[in-house]
């Protein structure tokens, strides 16, 4: 298998072991799951199942992020303790997963269960010397991490563009440099706060998957990814924080996933211009929602519009039509195999579904259960969304 590196920048061999220890960027639970966020994950789903079906075992964490500004702010405006709400979207969005066909994630992690990992593990980056404290605060010293920068790539003025927008907060007066960023924080009144060594607060956005990756995978971990808007600063801080903590590589191969877009602007919360799964779960097949995300490469991004879910949908009735065998099974592999092609992967099996043979075998590789019985088409289980 060969798959693009985003701090190498181009495609690999992927080399893991017969256990690869993968973790990827869960969401922070303050609204629904939107098509964006389902993109992401049936991306490295299918890599799972491909890599699975090569003989290897996965072990996949995807953390929720149960402490954040973003959730917090939204719990504020609802009048609802952040945990209650954390708990609904949740809830929500792990039931939205499971309507997908999501693998169940190995471990599925909450940042708030790893206070205490994440203190134990600022204090090893004070200890090692690239960290300190300031304003009640802790930040990492980038000046001290030569290699900052490595993952994404980008020269000062970008990273910095790209800290203002994503809450890097490159003004804080407290920081040495505007691109240090917030280990630990102080808690503005009325939000959680947990007591340390450097004072009462929270933590701050990156250390939380660092910690979790830690606790839950160990040192080094094959494979970690997310939307391709965590390459700066999330991921590039997780990277040096965590290198800076233990003194050993991080991450091995660094995949992510293009961003899905509307209006002609990325599918995201702060923008609301949103497509949600459970409104597309009450009108279509979840298979026919596969179909719809992976007939786009990881790496592309693609524009939501009216015409993917018919089309989808009718790709999916020429496959339940074909009905069971292994048509187009060793082309869907091969097509895996270079850098996750999707694309050629549906086409190959249009291919042989247009001859007559059964495509099954290959299409569940694609997560697309052609043998499972249709689902209802219902509203999803659990409380409308808070508005």
């Amino acid at each position: 298998m060969k798959l693009y590196d985003t701090a190498r920048r181009t495609i690999v061999p992927f080399e893991v072991g017969d256990v690869v220890l993968m973790y990827t960027c869960g969401i922070t639970p303050y609204d629904a799951t939107h098509l964006g966020h389902a993109a992401v994950y049936v991306g490295y789903d299918v890599l799972q199942r491909r890599l699975r079906d090569l003989g290897h075992e996965t072990r996949c964490v995807r953390n929720v992020t149960d402490v954040d500004d973003d959730l917090l702010r939204k719990a504020r405006e609802l009048d609802v303790h952040y945990l209650d709400l954390a708990a609904a979207e949740t809830a929500r969005f792990d039931d939205d997963m499971a309507a997908l066909g999501m693998i169940p994630s190995w471990s599925e992690p909450r940042a708030t269960s790893a206070i205490a990992d994440i203190r134990g593990f600022i204090g090893m980056v004070l200890e090692s010397g690239h960290a300190y404290q300031a304003g009640g605060a802790v930040y990492f010293d980038v000046s001290s991490w030569p290699r900052f920068g490595e993952i994404s790539g980008y020269d000062r003025e970008t990273m910095l563009q790209l800290a203002a927008e994503r809450g890097g907060n490159p003004n804080d007066p407290n920081k040495r440099d505007p691109l240090d960023f917030v280990l630990w924080q102080p808690s503005a009144e009325g939000e959680p706060a947990w007591e340390t060594l450097w004072g009462p607060g929270r933590p701050g956005w990156h250390i939380e998957c660092s910690a979790l990756a830690l606790r839950e995978l160990g040192m080094t971990i094959d494979l970690h990814g997310g939307g391709s808007d965590l390459i700066f600063p999330h991921h590039e801080c997780e990277s040096a924080q965590s290198e800076a903590a233990t003194g050993e590589p991080f991450v091995r191969h660094w995949m992510h996933q293009a961003m899905v877009r509307m209006d002609g602007e990325k599918m995201s919360k702060s923008l609301g211009n949103l497509v949600f799964v459970s409104d597309l779960r009450q009108k279509y097949d979840t298979r026919a929602i596969r179909l719809g995300i992976v007939n786009n490469h990881y790496r592309t991004e693609w524009e939501w519009n009216e015409h993917i879910m018919p089309n989808a949908a009718a790709r999916l009735e020429r496959w339940l039509e074909a009905g069971v065998g292994e048509g187009a099974l060793d082309e869907v592999r091969a097509a895996l195999d270079n850098d996750l092609d999707t694309v050629a992967a549906v086409a190959a099996i249009d291919a042989a579904a247009g001859r007559g043979e059964g495509v099954s075998r290959a299409a569940l590789l694609l997560g697309v259960d052609l043998e499972a019985g249709p689902p209802t088409l219902n509203p999803p289980t659990y409380a409308p969304r808070l508005r």
